[in-house]
């Protein structure tokens, strides 16, 4: 095998392989793990964890549940700093992104004529729901992205005066483009148009900045790379906007007096919480706190860093290599965060996908193409093994 490129040293950011030490993750030495767009490996202390509350519970029961309701509190925090949301409170734990576009989806009230604006290159999540709402006679519109650098004039072209909302992915899942969520935020809010962002693409991955988004909702869950369990997501939704959901599912927690089981009246939580209408999934919760805690430790300024500059590492050699790969995501450095897809230009794409994954390298097939997902502990020698696995 002929090596394609020597590993290098402390990237161009200034950020070092020193961020992942070896008591961080414990992957196998053997797979290549370039699939963290889709369910990432736990780190080593997200496992301690849930093994820690499984065995309390085993033992002492429910007898501890104010401790775990302040691990609540304390990932609710977490996810504020994470998303520099400015309360916790805005903040609710939901099973998943699904349930919480769908909470929007159907809590707003629609008229005949209404639409919503999409693109074209988003995730089922975030298409399906809005197209379910044809039954009310909502129109869903979708913007045609066909130049990534005017991706934005193409969602702001499609919004009319019948436009309530707009609902696009931070990153795309395929692709991997990244938009300009300032720039969308800002023509939403002069609009008076909703603005809602399905974020699971870039929390844990790239610094998100609520405040410059104008964002009245955004979600996501927790299991890509914020390297945390499946069932347990975010649904941030902007105070001032709270009032105009209208509550689908209600019960025991949702109410603003939650602990209080004997009162006969009550009413629907001041806070974000009215949209967790009953317990709370504290395995999940204690695992996601787990794995955040890892995140915050290392700074999402040093693991943006990082995980940009693999990306980089990557496109480089399909850019080097364009007479045999395609590069499929964007290579200008504000278009793209942890995604990198790709696909040969002759033969079968699902064949090379078999033959990487065959070599335990693990990626998906994802907008017409492979998309490999490196995080920022991902060690460069791996990178280097797999691109010199397509360079055979």
């Amino acid at each position: 095998m002929r090596a394609i490129v020597q590993p290098i040293p402390p990237g161009r950011n200034g950020v070092c392989s020193a961020l992942m030490t070896d008591s961080d993750f414990c992957l196998d030495p053997g797979l290549i793990y370039l699939n963290h767009a889709a369910v990432s490996p736990w780190p080593r202390r997200t496992a301690e964890a849930v093994k820690a509350f499984a065995e309390e519970n085993a033992c002492l029961g429910s007898s501890r549940y104010p401790h775990w309701m302040k691990t609540e509190q304390a990932l609710r925090e977490q996810l504020q700093r994470l998303l520099n949301a400015c309360s916790a409170d805005e903040i609710a734990l939901l099973k998943n992104t699904s349930e919480a576009l769908s909470t929007v989806a159907y809590g707003l009230a629609w008229q005949p004529g209404d639409n919503v604006v999409i693109s074209n290159l988003e995730f089922p999540s975030n298409r399906i729901v809005w197209e379910s709402l044809d039954k009310y006679g909502v129109d869903t519109r979708i913007a045609e992205i066909t130049d990534v650098d005017a991706a934005e004039d193409a969602i702001i072209g499609q919004i009319d005066t019948r436009t309530r909302l707009v609902s696009v992915s931070s990153v795309q899942y395929g692709t991997g483009l990244r938009l300009d969520l300032a720039r969308l935020g800002a023509a939403c809010r002069e609009r008076g148009v909703l603005f809602c962002v399905d974020a699971i693409q870039s929390l844990g991955a790239v610094c998100f900045d609520l405040q410059a988004s104008h964002a009245d909702f955004v979600m996501a869950d927790g299991h890509k790379w914020m390297l945390g369990p499946e069932g347990v997501a975010l649904f941030w939704c902007r105070r001032e906007v709270m009032d105009q959901l209208d509550l689908k599912q209600y019960g025991w927690h949702m109410v603003e007096d939650c602990g209080n089981y004997a009162s006969r009246t009550w009413e629907v939580a001041h806070s974000a919480r009215r949209f967790e209408c009953g317990s709370p999934n504290m395995t999940g919760i204690h695992a996601l706190h787990a794995s955040l805690s890892l995140i915050e430790e290392t700074g999402m300024t040093a693991i943006e860093a990082r995980i940009l500059d693999n990306s980089r590492f990557l496109m480089d050699f399909f850019l080097e290599h364009r007479e045999r790969y395609e590069l499929l995501t964007p290579a200008t450095a504000s278009r793209h965060a942890g995604i990198v897809t790709f696909r040969p230009r002759d033969g079968s794409t699902e064949a090379l996908f078999e033959k990487l994954t065959g070599a335990r390298i693990s990626c998906a097939l994802r907008g017409g193409g492979i998309r490999f997902s490196p995080h920022y502990h991902t060690p460069r020698e791996q990178l280097t093994l797999a691109l010199q696995l397509l360079q055979e």
